[in-house]
């Protein structure tokens, strides 16, 4: 069952219906729907139809070609076989930890010395940082190989350099004009030519531990304990690839497809733990499952507390240590979800206030002293989703405020921050999303200054929020099979949504429904005239009295299978309603 949030003021764009797919559909011998959401996603010929129904494998790319990536396995194999200390130092959130515990296992089952640095989010902050370079080369470390991090670091690298340190960075976020003097860059842009510009930080890592499993292989083939592992590895890289929402498409989709099915099966006493804890024992795990049942869940220690706990998860090999971790985890996440109901309800009420919603505004920049630092980039992403503006939220306790921004489609977080960067002490990130650190005083005027950027580079069409729908169809045409046949699309992303369809002028073939413990949401049937189906509404429970006073309705939903008590049924999962 998918959850489906009420999407208010939302335009509709209904993808048109494209001539080649009735001639895709008959190559790839599948239904004219599946051809149609084929085609939406890039899809247009028979031979990557293929490929992106039916993921191989073999069809990753090869990690000898990943940019930067040969001198850095020298560098590793050269300091596991001679016992120098190794330290892997990882980003504190998914993506992170898990291209951390690949590497880290991997490197202990090779026999190397080995160690591992997660910084605290709200202490140290994002990337590398002087105070733990001179911990880590304190500590006797040789080599240093950041994960999701380093490719900005500069000073510190240079200052690691300075203490002994070779540095290897993998990192997938967007290199600046300068890059650190580092002894090897393992980075996906390094070379325009390489095949997936869109890796996330773990399939870097993943990429690198396979490199050095092939240097320390004898044969063609990867002997069978390696193999073991980099499959068992895939399930990690899937689950950091998820939670950092690159596209699933191409390479991602195929480590993402193959992760999935490890991950079900994984023997990992972390990753049984993990996935026990969170209620998914016994069935198959998919994209959301990950997004927004166990991801939160990992990322709860970094917000929370400390993600070395989530690391020490993810590697551990007792039992009884991973249930006592994956437990508590689960308790942390419980309490991240209340604060970040707290601190959303606070915010809405300050937009409200400070008239940030008002159609004309283009940001919101919010500020308070009590928010917790670890949960408001959570709070930022919601209120993008209610009132579709780039959003900033700010703990501004003490004479630095520290924070994180979303983004909308169109709009360029990072280059917003840059043309307000005289007031920032720092920032990083992407297009969609990125962390600050400011001078308290400088808020005000940092938020007039963003406000303006945002003004002269969106108009009104881009602060609306648009619903994507993959195509407008008869309820007749939703037939098990078709349904069914729409599951070869998985695993759903970014880059290849879940299909939402449209279906208009539909009427209520009962009366709606309120369900839910407080009634929040809606059951109801609807027919076109063509076939009768049940769907369900979430969070749309006040539409009920809408829906008894209107002849007829237009929906968007998402078409899911419902085989309840071995019933085979098709509901559909409203994503919105139009009313004429």
């Amino acid at each position: 069952m998918r959850l489906a949030a009420r999407m208010q003021n939302k335009q509709w764009a209904i993808k048109p219906v494209c001539d080649r797919s009735a001639e895709l559909a008959q190559s790839l011998k599948v239904s004219p729907l599946l051809a149609q959401v084929l085609i939406n996603r890039g899809i247009t010929c028979t031979e990557t139809g293929i490929r992106f129904l039916q993921p191989r494998l073999t069809d990753l790319i090869a990690p000898e070609k990943m940019p930067g990536i040969e001198k850095a396995v020298e560098k590793l194999k050269k300091a596991i076989k001679g016992k120098e200390k190794i330290t892997i130092y990882g980003d504190y959130d998914v993506d992170g930890m898990t291209g951390v515990a690949i590497l880290w296992q991997l490197i202990t089952q090779l026999g190397g010395n080995v160690d591992y640095y997660i910084p605290h989010r709200i202490d140290e902050g994002y990337g590398l940082n002087p105070k733990a370079i001179e911990t880590i080369a304190g500590a006797g470390s040789k080599v240093l190989v950041t994960v999701d991090c380093g490719i900005g670091a500069i000073e510190s690298i240079s200052l690691a350099g300075r203490l002994g340190l070779d540095v290897i960075v993998t990192d997938h976020h967007q290199p600046a004009s300068e890059l650190p003097d580092a002894f090897a860059i393992v980075h996906p842009v390094m070379d325009a030519s390489y095949g997936n510009q869109d890796s996330a930080g773990v399939m870097v890592a993943f990429k690198l531990a396979w490199a050095i499993a092939n240097a320390f292989n004898s044969g063609a083939r990867l002997e069978p304990e390696l193999r073991d592992f980099m499959l068992n590895a895939t399930s990690l890289a899937a689950m950091g690839t998820v939670a950092d929402v690159v596209d699933l498409r191409g390479e991602n989709r195929i480590l993402t497809h193959y992760g999935l099915k490890t991950l079900a099966q994984c023997n990992l006493s972390g990753i049984e733990a993990l996935v026990e804890s969170a209620g998914l024992t016994g069935g198959e795990l998919d994209t959301f499952d990950i997004g927004f049942r166990l991801a939160p869940m990992l990322n709860a220690a970094g917000r929370m507390g400390h993600a070395r706990l989530a690391v020490e998860l993810l590697t551990s090999e007792s039992d009884i240590r991973s249930a006592q971790i994956a437990e508590y985890l689960k308790d942390q996440n419980d309490q991240r979800r209340r604060c970040e109901r707290k601190i959303f309800k606070q915010a809405c009420e300050m937009i409200v206030a400070q008239n940030l919603n008002h159609p004309d505004r283009k940001s919101i920049v919010l500020a308070q002293e009590t928010w917790h630092s670890g949960v408001i980039g959570i709070v930022a992403s919601r209120i993008v989703d209610k009132y579709y503006r780039p959003t900033i939220m700010l703990n501004c306790q003490g004479q630095i405020a520290q924070g994180s921004g979303r983004s909308i489609e169109g709009f360029d977080m990072l280059a917003g921050l840059n043309d307000c960067a005289d007031h920032l002490v720092s920032f990083g990130g992407h297009k969609m999303a990125a962390g600050i650190k400011i001078k308290a005083d400088k808020i005000n005027q940092f938020a007039d200054d963003f406000e303006a950027y945002a003004q002269e580079n969106l108009n009104h069409d881009d602060v609306v929020a648009k619903l994507d729908i993959d195509a407008e169809v008869r309820l007749a045409n939703l037939n098990w099979d078709v349904v069914n046949e729409l599951k070869m699309l998985e695993p759903f992303g970014r880059g290849n949504p879940e299909p939402v369809f449209a279906t208009r002028g539909v009427q209520l073939a009962s009366a709606p429904r309120k369900v839910g413990a407080k009634g929040d949401h809606l059951q109801l049937v609807i027919t076109d005239n063509t076939t009768t189906i049940r769907c369900i509404g979430f969070g749309m429970g006040k539409l009920e009295k809408k829906l008894l006073e209107s002849d007829f309705f237009n929906v968007a939903y998402r078409a899911d299978l419902d085989t309840y008590n071995g019933n085979k049924k098709i509901q559909l999962v409203l994503t919105d309603i139009q009313f004429e």
